[in-house]
């Protein structure tokens, strides 16, 4: 079996970025700056609306969980992803895209079923604040089923992507992730993900946590929400009930770490954003490769860091390939 320093799961989506203004936005009822769960006639709807805007559309293969384990491959990392996809055209490209970026992925995944892979449309306006409309497809469906014990038994990391709360079957495959990550002595991580999934799944996101994970990803927002405090020095505080590490991204300002003992501030490089979209997944994958690699935390956030602030300063969830090894020079 081969030997993985990080298993992740979470939704297979094909993202599609499309550049809109705040009028575009409040024309057609999207809520901003959040991932809204939406069915498939409502976001046909809202690409049909949006159709003189599809010139500028650029096509990924997504999803938190994807981002971030694809971002951790890259910087060097073995990594297995568990997802779903349907037999389409999409399930195909999707495929392909996590066998490009050298993921592994379960035998499930290439005996996809009918119906349709998830998608989502994120559409980016001028102050670089992404607003997602998410049509989960054949992925609100993942379940225990696509789930691989030996692939999970051989990581060092399992990373669980906080959407899954939405999904009753999802859910119930990140707890027993979890669950039987811990078993198996491998260390486990978690993100919120969204302001959104805080506040409306806030007990389900709990129950994903359980005792505990040995890390936790989120951003200032999710932070306050989750921890029902109104202050940065609040939530912290509040935070380490639920993990024995966490780090709070807080955009332009860089991020608070904690690693069990001692808080750290890192600073963020300071650049023009255009595209927030990914921003927080490529913080995580850069942060697990830097556990992975055994780096401390201080010099974890700068690496994270950085990542994330080239991620916003240009447009899609992800970095190419070849932007990783830079990204590591300057820090190591």
């Amino acid at each position: 079996m081969q030997q993985y320093d990080l298993y992740g799961i979470g939704a297979a989506l094909l993202d599609t970025e499309i550049e809109v203004s705040d009028k575009d936005l409040a024309e057609l009822g999207v809520e901003k700056g959040i991932m809204t769960l939406v069915d498939d006639a409502r976001q046909k709807q809202l690409v049909d609306d949006l159709r003189d805007h599809m010139i500028t559309a650029k096509r990924a293969c997504g999803g938190s969980g994807a981002n971030t384990v694809i971002a951790a491959s890259y910087f060097g990392l073995n990594t297995f992803y568990s997802c779903k996809v349907a037999a389409d055209d999409n399930g195909d490209f999707y495929r392909s895209n996590l066998s490009a970026a050298g993921v592994d992925y379960p035998t499930t995944l290439q005996q996809a079923d009918g119906g349709t892979t998830g998608k989502c449309l994120v559409m980016i306006t001028p102050d670089a604040e992404r607003s997602m409309n998410t049509y989960l497809g054949i992925s609100e469906q993942l379940s225990v089923a696509e789930l691989d014990s030996e692939a999970l038994k051989a990581s060092k990391w399992a990373y669980i992507e906080g959407y899954l709360v939405s999904s009753e079957t999802g859910r119930r495959a990140a707890i027993t992730l979890r669950e039987q990550a811990q078993q198996a002595g491998v260390k486990t991580a978690l993100s919120l993900s969204d302001p959104a999934m805080v506040q409306f799944f806030g007990e389900g996101l709990r129950e994903m946590i359980g005792g505990g994970v040995d890390m936790l990803f989120c951003n200032r927002d999710e932070a306050l929400g989750f921890t029902g405090t109104d202050s940065l020095d609040a939530a912290a505080e509040a935070m380490s009930d639920y993990c024995r590490s966490f780090a709070i991204t807080l955009g332009a300002d860089g991020a608070l770490l904690w690693d069990g003992t001692k808080q750290y501030r890192v600073a963020s490089p300071q650049v023009r954003a255009i595209d927030t979209n990914g921003a927080g997944d490529m913080f995580a994958g850069a942060f697990l490769y830097a556990l992975n690699r055994e780096m401390g935390f201080a010099e974890a956030g700068e690496l994270a860091c950085r990542a994330a602030a080239q991620v916003v300063s240009q447009y899609g969830p992800r970095l190419q390939a070849e932007q990783h090894p830079e990204l590591l020079a300057a820090v190591i």
